[in-house]
């Protein structure tokens, strides 16, 4: 088969969503698949398939849409400075997608409610879609509108995106969740019916991943001191400020510890600000993104991720195959990923004296830490196993021909339907 595997966010990047389009790509083509991969370009700038270096300037379908939506043609559109970017950007993502050529493929798969919406509304008519949903969008933005986006008609941005989350959902023949917390939501806030949905993990390249742990970094290893890692986006939903208090309570009560902060984001220097009013920048120390993930975890002692959101992260299934102790929030699908007391720790999300005690517990601990982080690689091997996944997926693929070819025969035969 000829697949899409499309988004709406920006590709190449350093997270999941782009980790798994690489990996199921690998795998789609080894079973003899062609497989292309679209989604926005740098600073979203273009819309571009990475694998084949074609490309279509957002600057040159601006105009087109720009004098056709306007403010006197559609001034809901422009009461809210969100929903404003977000139309435009959705309909340069539809207009790009179009360009680049969507009409060649057996299978479209989208990977998150808004390219599920773009794509179901240009993609041929006989072209069956599958969406896969990383998360949930509409609570992303609810936090989002609480903070940074806090405007008096921000209650219209949160009718916009429960909408568009509702649409996306809803808009391909199969929808595909990682955990029955995503799957709650769409089915009990947002409408979804629950056939639509079906929960299946994504699978991950172990192999690929151990080789990887194997290859040095220049990073030096601390002398005498425990290593506890975060690795992810600094952005307020991941709970990083939390993380900071945690650790400033931890070192008032033991300093065999340091903490390496790994990734980027828009709040990276508020956290150093932090970092430095806590008194932590000897003990904290941010690495920015890296290539050598694999390596810094199979050299720490314990994986934290304290998100306030969270639906199925990769950081937290490499710890695992890392054999590393975590700690995870109990938010969003982070519980079905870890067994609390078993494969990992489970701590109140939001609440910086808990995980302070369960970081000193593990610290003292090294038997516990050694259990956990067996455990944890033991269940990652099995459960995450990408042929396990990509074979789920490729029943999945199934089902939506079939659907799709039964909608064109009841459309053709609408008496016999």
């Amino acid at each position: 088969m000829k697949i899409l595997l499309a988004t709406y966010w920006t590709v190449p990047h350093l997270g999941g969503v782009w980790n798994y389009m690489v990996q199921l790509k690998e795998n789609l083509e080894s079973l003899g698949h062609e497989v292309d991969l679209l989604g926005y370009g740098e600073d979203n700038t273009f819309i571009h398939k990475v694998n084949k270096d074609q490309r279509i300037e957002k600057d040159k379908l601006l105009p087109l849409l720009q004098a056709k939506i306007t403010p006197e043609n559609y001034p809901g559109i422009y009461a809210n400075k969100l929903v404003e970017y977000t139309e435009f950007q959705r309909y340069c993502y539809e207009l790009g997608a179009v360009y680049l050529g969507i009409d060649q493929y057996d299978i479209i798969h989208t990977q998150d409610v808004i390219s599920a919406a773009c794509l179901n509304r240009v993609r041929p008519k006989e072209t069956p879609l599958v969406a896969t949903l990383h998360g949930s969008v509409a609570h992303e933005i609810r936090h989002q509108i609480a903070t940074i986006h806090n405007t008096p008609n921000a209650f219209m941005a949160r009718a916009y995106y429960d909408e568009l989350e509702h649409l996306g959902a809803t808009s391909a023949e199969t929808t595909i969740v990682a955990n029955n917390w995503l799957k709650n939501i769409l089915t009990d806030e947002f409408g979804v019916a629950g056939d639509q949905i079906k929960v299946l993990h994504y699978g991950f390249d172990t192999e690929s991943f151990l080789k990887r742990t194997r290859i040095p970094s220049k990073i030096v290893l601390p002398k005498d001191k425990k290593v506890i890692i975060y690795s992810g986006r600094l952005v307020p939903l991941k709970g990083v400020h939390d993380l900071l208090f945690a650790l400033k309570d931890l070192k008032e009560k033991r300093d065999d510890w340091v903490c390496w902060i790994v990734g980027d984001g828009d709040s990276k220097e508020e956290m150093i600000l932090q970092r430095n009013k806590l008194g932590l920048e000897d003990q904290v120390l941010f690495f920015g993104s890296r290539k050598d993930v694999p390596y810094l975890l199979a050299n720490s002692d314990i994986y934290v991720l304290p998100s306030l959101l969270e639906n199925q992260p990769l950081s937290v299934i490499e710890a695992q195959l890392a054999a590393k102790a975590v700690i995870v929030s109990d938010a969003g699908g982070l519980p079905e990923m870890v067994e609390h007391g078993v494969t990992g720790i489970i701590t109140p999300a939001g609440n910086p004296a808990r995980l302070s005690e369960h970081l000193y517990e593990l610290l003292d601990n090294g038997r516990l830490r050694k259990t956990l982080g067996t455990n944890a690689k033991n269940w990652g091997l099995s459960h995450w196993s990408i042929k396990r996944g990509v074979k789920g997926l490729m029943d999945v693929y199934k089902d939506a021909i079939a659907k799709r070819k039964k909608v064109l025969q009841d459309e053709q035969n609408p008496q016999q339907s």
